[in-house]
């Protein structure tokens, strides 16, 4: 019997046909203004993605990268609310559908799911891509202008990721509201940059505005400790990088990382979240471990050593990872 194929392989193996028939330069023009306009500072009123060209070399070239983020996001929040799977799902400027597919491979099953987003060309792909996962077909995929105008039907799960960053100020709030008004949790993803993490943290308070708890990065709902302008909060994915990615991103390696913001909130099941967490890479040093967390109470970032001397914590703290909730279950963090 043939083993079951996850859906990071299924995304891989959607992925690999895409730029068969698409000249080499062509697709190297689409990406390298789908660069610029991703590091780009000025939101914008049209459709980042134009025609299929566009539409192939954004999913060749950001697909990979927006799944393992999300999916990154998406599991930690899942850790806070263990018992709860989304019986529906909305994803917000969800292009060629990403986030769909992490929602999945966090979630598995069928589930209806609803991709928005105002660029025809990215939801034909995103459809096409879709075919190749079972739990998947049954997706609709629906233009939708993505700012002030947007209204998103009632669901238990609503993702918007890499999209507040291409729109104003005032598409973005109401962006943020749509989804809070609608969906018993929300995600949101954006770059991890310091702008990114601007726009995440400018979200997340008007989620908890609105009555929301934060379940995931942060410990707690309060302000965030981080002084805007002196640090960011971010994480990192690796993203494995087959053959057509290292073509299109013009690379050698067989991987890279990804940064992110994030912020998991919501208002339906009860989450828990983590006594801490790990929001900088773990500091192994000979015989301890520095570990820089975000702390529950009170709201603050707070350097821990974990030493030989602390038996199981320290092999724990060895194998902590970047974006970890800290201590592990059933240990105490040492004061």
């Amino acid at each position: 019997m043939n083993a079951p194929v996850s859906p990071a392989d299924s995304l891989r193996a959607a992925l690999a046909g895409l730029l068969d028939g698409l000249p080499p330069k062509a697709a190297s023009q689409a990406v390298e203004r789908l660069i610029a306009n991703y590091r780009g500072r000025t939101p914008t009123d049209a459709p980042v993605l134009r025609d299929r060209s566009d539409v192939v070399a954004y999913a060749a070239y950001r697909m990979p990268a927006t799944f393992e983020a999300v999916c990154s996001a998406l599991e930690a929040f899942a850790e806070t609310v263990p018992a709860w799977v989304p019986d529906s799902h909305v994803d917000i400027g969800g292009g060629t559908g990403a986030a769909t597919w992490a929602v999945n491979a966090v979630w598995a099953g069928e589930r209806p799911v609803t991709v928005l987003d105002w660029a025809e060309p990215a939801l034909a792909l995103g459809r096409e891509i879709a075919a190749r996962n079972p739990e998947l077909k049954g997706a609709e995929w629906r233009r939708s202008r993505i700012g002030a105008a947007l209204t998103v039907e009632s669901t238990d799960l609503v993702t918007v990721s890499y999209v507040l960053g291409e729109l104003t100020e005032t598409d973005r709030a109401a962006v943020v509201d749509a989804a809070g008004g609608a969906a018993r949790s929300v995600v949101i993803v954006e770059p991890g940059t310091p702008g990114g993490h601007a726009r995440v943290i400018e979200a997340r308070d008007r989620l908890v505005r609105a009555g929301f708890r934060i379940a995931a990065p942060c410990p707690h709902s309060a302000a965030c400790p981080i002084v805007p302008g002196e640090d960011w909060c971010h994480f990192s994915a690796r993203v494995s990088r087959s053959s057509l990615h290292r073509q299109v991103k013009g690379g050698s390696l067989a991987y890279e990382d990804e940064k992110f913001s994030y912020v998991a909130a919501v208002r339906g099941p009860e989450a828990a979240p983590a006594p801490s967490r790990v929001v900088r890479r773990p500091q192994i040093r000979k015989g301890q471990v520095l570990l820089d967390l975000c702390e529950t109470e009170p709201s603050l970032l707070r350097r821990t050593t974990v030493t030989k001397r602390h038996g199981p914590l320290y092999r724990a703290a060895r194998d902590a990872d970047w974006g970890d909730a800290w201590p592990p279950a059933g240990e105490r963090d040492p004061e």
